[in-house]
């Protein structure tokens, strides 16, 4: 039976997947610091406006606000600065892949922490999910694919280590905010807590004259919207999806169900791109199609 937490994690996924192909170009052309810094800020004046114009604040209590400003620190401070910074290096396909890792240790740390348990089938529809996904990106590249988006740009070995974290932290964010989502907070609230406290960490970055917090290129219009567009949907939809999904959901099954956004990319690649992905990556979209509805029909 379908339940609203899993529709909530799929619908983040989708959000993930259409956001990543908007983030290529403003990320690398700004920088993982500056763009993410920038992305916040718009994202978080659109999610205190929702908060205030719906009475979600209201919601908020003193211990609200201190557990989802640690969430939004290791979650999404260091979480989307890695990410963005491991995809300026390897690209959207292999970064996908690293970051999908987040459901393994979303589940790893339920079970550990909070003594989440699968069903049989829901425990093999997960594993089919990760190798679905897995297979997906890691196949999902033809050998002559010479386009940019595939090139490496610095340290290889780094940009692994940062998606890595980014997968980590991501994890970890979530299992902070769980206990508190379970109850009545308000998601877009809760929402808008973790991201004005991340991006106030960003700016606090930038004014102690970090090098990295700086800007590779001067702002353009043109960079400023799609860098709102990718946050609105990535961080504005998606984030308060992940968070609504956890009000009734188990925090690894809804880090499971939310990394198949790789394999939801795989045909918004193919339209961009305007090659067909390779054989292999339709094997592990069918993997993560069949892993999917294993887990939802539990």
């Amino acid at each position: 039976m379908l339940a609203s937490h899993d529709l909530f994690a799929l619908g983040a996924a989708a959000c993930w997947a259409g956001a990543s192909l908007i983030s290529v170009s403003p990320s690398r052309y700004l920088g993982a610091f500056a763009f993410t810094r920038w992305r916040m800020l718009m994202v978080a004046l659109m999610l205190w406006a929702v908060s205030i114009a719906t009475g979600g604040w209201r919601s908020l209590q003193p211990t609200s606000w201190s557990v989802m400003a640690l969430s939004g620190l290791i979650g999404i401070f260091v979480g989307d600065t890695a990410l963005f910074a491991a995809m300026n290096r390897l690209g959207p396909r292999r970064s996908g892949v690293l970051f999908a890792t987040h459901a393994m240790f979303g589940a790893l740390l339920g079970f550990w922490l909070l003594g989440e348990r699968m069903s049989l089938q829901a425990s093999w529809g997960s594993a089919l999910t990760m190798a679905g996904v897995i297979s997906a990106i890691l196949l999902g590249r033809d050998k002559d694919d010479q386009h940019a988006w595939e090139a490496d740009r610095g340290h290889v070995g780094v940009g692994v280590a940062l998606g890595l974290l980014a997968a980590l932290c991501q994890a970890i964010g979530s299992l902070i905010a769980k206990p508190l989502m379970s109850g009545d907070l308000d998601p877009v609230s809760a929402s808008a807590v973790r991201v004005s406290v991340a991006c106030a960490a960003h700016f606090v970055l930038l004014w102690f004259g970090l090098p990295a917090a700086r800007a590779h290129h001067s702002l353009t219009l043109r960079v400023l919207a799609q860098t709102a567009l990718n946050g609105f949907i990535a961080m504005g939809v998606g984030m308060t999806l992940v968070l609504q999904a956890l009000q009734s959901g188990d925090v690894g099954m809804v880090a499971i169900l939310s990394s198949v956004s790789p394999v939801l990319l795989l045909p918004l690649l193919w339209l961009r791109l305007g090659r067909a992905p390779a054989p292999g990556a339709w094997v592990g979209a069918g993997l993560t199609v069949l892993g999917t509805a294993l887990i939802l029909l539990r």
